[in-house]
């Protein structure tokens, strides 16, 4: 059958079309995707103002059509943490159901980090072992542990790249003390959370997902994605380190010209830099593997693992 994921995230709405049924691999068939950047449209007050919320109806609404064209069976509508914690949330939720016919699930932070480890856990399989995963997205960082599909530990922070750009690093580039005071912020913030997973024991396997760790690999030299999905990219903590100050010194722009990095994405990349370089050191992580897998894929898998055989 054709499913379609509809990501509602902190930087983009993402129609991800797959073809796939139970036991199989899902084959993705089309990619429809619109940078919103919800994270960065909250007022003073938390809340996703009205330009925001018409730009999300009209970003769904593109969605739909899309899904129509390429024949998807079954749309499977989510948000995150942009919409999760908006103040107007519920209204915004009212809106987009009543403009669009789309009853976005809203996923808390756990399930983020269970869907998207459930992701990894198929891709790398059972002989991956124990499995740390690290998923930076634009509202939040997901970290998740275990040995089964469903992991032991989860946890979702407020350490999104997006977020995080938004609050602490106005300038371009950033004041060296504006560097530091995230750095701190960002370190404290998980360090609260480091004993949840140690009492475990070590991981076999680090990996990582989200666009943000896919770029820092790139620019440290991992393959570029024409070379396709199974080739091993890797991530060292000696290379991030390395790069955090001088993507620090970079403005926007020129970040915008390293390998992999996308113009949108130029500007978060620093602050994602900063997240990642703080937990693969306070987990005490050399080296971690980047998975082509993420949240949507992990949605879809957990649809087709309830249909009917």
């Amino acid at each position: 059958m054709r499913l379609g994921v509809l990501d509602v995230g902190s930087n983009t709405v993402h129609l991800l079309v797959v073809d796939a049924h139970p036991g199989a691999c899902p084959l993705p068939a089309h990619s429809h995707k619109v940078e919103l950047r919800l994270a960065e449209l909250l007022d003073g007050d938390g809340a996703i103002g009205p330009e925001g919320v018409e730009r999300l109806i009209a970003v769904v609404h593109e969605a739909l059509q899309a899904a129509e064209d390429k024949g998807v069976e079954d749309v499977l509508p989510f948000a995150t943490s942009a919409v999760r914690e908006a103040a107007n949330a519920d209204d915004v939720l009212a809106r987009v159901a009543e403009e669009t016919g789309v009853r976005l699930q809203v996923l808390s932070g756990a399930d983020e980090a269970r869907l998207t480890f459930l992701a990894a856990r198929r891709w790398f399989g059972w002989s991956a072992g124990k499995l740390l995963v690290l998923d930076i997205g634009g509202g939040s960082l997901e970290i998740a542990y275990g040995i089964d599909e469903e992991p032991d530990a989860a946890v979702s922070l407020p350490l999104g790249a997006g977020r995080l750009t938004s609050s602490w690093l106005p300038g371009d580039p950033p004041e060296a003390a504006d560097v530091r005071a995230l750095r701190r912020h960002v370190r404290a913030e998980i360090a609260r959370t480091v004993g949840d997973f140690s009492r475990h024991g070590a991981p076999d396997h680090v990996v990582a997902t989200s666009k943000t760790f896919k770029q820092l690999a790139r620019i440290a030299g991992a393959a570029r994605s024409t070379e396709g999905l199974y080739v091993e990219r890797l991530l060292t903590r000696k290379a991030l380190e390395e790069w955090v100050p001088k993507l620090a010194a970079m403005p926007v722009a020129e970040r915008a010209e390293l390998p992999g990095v996308s113009e949108g994405r130029a500007g978060q990349l620093l602050a994602g830099a900063l997240v990642a370089e703080g937990a693969m050191d306070l987990f005490g992580v050399d080296e971690l593997e980047i998975c082509p897998w993420a949240l949507r894929e992990g949605v879809i898998l957990r649809r087709l693992d309830h249909l009917p055989t």
